[in-house]
């Protein structure tokens, strides 16, 4: 698997199970989870834009 497919694809994963824990945080009233989700979806959304920049520049 090419480095910018798997950096897409973990970063995307990273996304999803960040956005999860951030509404259960907030559904549970776990500011702390909440926000452990949060940065976890803000760091999946920057490892697939690295992937996305990657793949244009052909690595």
């Amino acid at each position: 698997m090419k480095s910018s497919t798997k950096d897409k694809t973990v970063g995307k994963a990273h996304e999803v199970k960040g956005a999860v824990k951030e509404v259960v945080g907030k559904t549970i009233h776990n500011k702390d989870m909440e926000t452990s989700g949060f940065l976890e979806k803000v760091g999946g959304k920057a490892q697939n834009t690295l992937g996305k920049i990657e793949k244009k520049l052909g690595k």
